[in-house]
């Protein structure tokens, strides 16, 4: 089933705060290859974001297995740091047919606790197409 266009512009509701940890930060830069003994790493947002990409794909009834990752961007306010609390409220930005697939654009805001934005994650999905 195709992407519906009229999402373009929809925000849906913020994901359950996530803590950063050192043991969550440890964890990640471990699965990334890094050491998880120095600063937050800049891609750690993906945590909060990704949470809310499936907040989005389950609203939507969109299989996780049909989209394909195409590319992703962090513009920092400042950097995360050990003790933040975060949540991410994503935005469809864009959505587009190509070849029978959708591209589909989002934008989502991480904030902390006291709701000061930290950064915004973009995204491009292709979710394919067909049977």
């Amino acid at each position: 089933m195709p992407i519906d266009a009229t999402l373009v512009g929809r925000a849906f509701p913020p994901t359950t705060s996530v803590p950063v940890t050192a043991e969550s930060v440890a964890a990640f830069a471990a699965s990334v290859g890094g050491r998880g003994d120095g600063p937050v790493p800049p891609t750690y947002p993906i945590v909060v974001s990704f949470a809310a990409l499936q907040d989005f794909l389950a609203a939507e009834r969109v299989e996780l297995s049909r989209i394909v990752h195409g590319d992703q961007r962090f513009r920092y306010v400042r950097p995360v740091v050990v003790g933040d609390e975060l949540t991410a409220t994503l935005t469809v930005t864009g959505v587009r047919s190509i070849g029978g697939n959708d591209i589909v654009s989002t934008s989502s805001e991480i904030t902390d606790a006291s709701g000061a934005v930290v950064c915004t994650a973009t995204a491009t999905l292709v979710h394919r197409g067909g049977a």
